[in-house]
């Protein structure tokens, strides 16, 4: 699949909600149970690390940041988010989205990128093995799904560029 990754538009919002609410649905990509409004996600999310993958100028996926705390000492980590359309899975759009947030991250200073997923969601794990991240340690029954016990697994990725 012929994409471009380029940063995140307010305008884009739709596609990218429709993308998260296909990734929740699969039930192993999150622990959330329904996409956020605008306001409550872009909150949430590091304004300069907020990417899309267009194909066909469609939105097929998105990557993002997000702070893992307030404190000072933590400024330098955050945590990855990436959702690929279902049309669009399987094709290099999450590598490409997920090659290009670590560039971004780095640019903005970041020096550690964190992710946690489902055991489950093997292809997600062998993705961001696939970008430089390794397995960190697995979180037995962080939370409940719809009432099930779930495991995370955590997986992290150091800068060889930044705060060395």
């Amino acid at each position: 699949m012929n994409v471009s990754v380029d940063n995140m538009k307010e305008e884009d919002w739709p596609a990218i909600r429709s993308i998260y609410v296909e990734g929740i649905a699969t039930g192993d990509a999150t622990f959330e149970t329904g996409a956020p409004e605008w306001e409550e996600w872009d909150q949430a999310h590091l304004p300069g690390c907020r990417l899309v993958a267009r194909s066909g100028g469609e939105v097929v996926g998105w990557a993002a940041l997000s702070s893992v705390s307030g404190r000072c000492v933590y400024s330098g980590v955050a945590e990855v988010s990436v959702y690929v359309a279902s049309a669009a899975r399987g094709r290099g759009v999450g590598k490409a989205l997920l090659e290009a947030l670590v560039e971004a991250s780095e640019r903005a200073g970041i020096w550690t990128l964190q992710a946690g997923m489902f055991p489950e969601n093997s292809i997600s794990i062998a993705l961001h093995k696939s970008c430089g991240f390794r397995e960190v340690g697995r979180r037995e029954r962080l939370g409940q799904l719809h009432g099930v016990w779930r495991d995370v697994v955590l997986l992290e990725r150091r800068s060889k560029t930044v705060g060395v």
